[in-house]
């Protein structure tokens, strides 16, 4: 028998270590994920409409009238 301790493990640089990249990898893909998302947002952004199709004579009531529609409906009886 030897009377000489065993060798030590060698270190491996940290890029090649599999639990820094579950540490790291993780945020990572959430940061980036999130950058894409607002690309996305920013870039198929829907135009304000400013005035309702639906009326054929703009009107300043024209904006509640199926919300009128829908209440009377509702409200009548059978």
């Amino acid at each position: 028998m030897s009377d000489m301790p065993p060798n030590p493990p060698a270190r491996r640089p940290v890029w090649r270590e599999p639990m820094m990249w579950l540490v790291v990898g993780g945020p990572m893909i959430v940061v980036v994920a999130s950058l894409a998302t607002m690309v996305l947002a920013i870039r198929g952004a829907d135009p304000i409409v400013t005035s309702p199709t639906f009326a054929p004579t703009p009107s300043p009531d024209a904006s509640r009238q199926p919300a009128v529609q829908a209440r009377n409906h509702a409200a009548t009886p059978r």
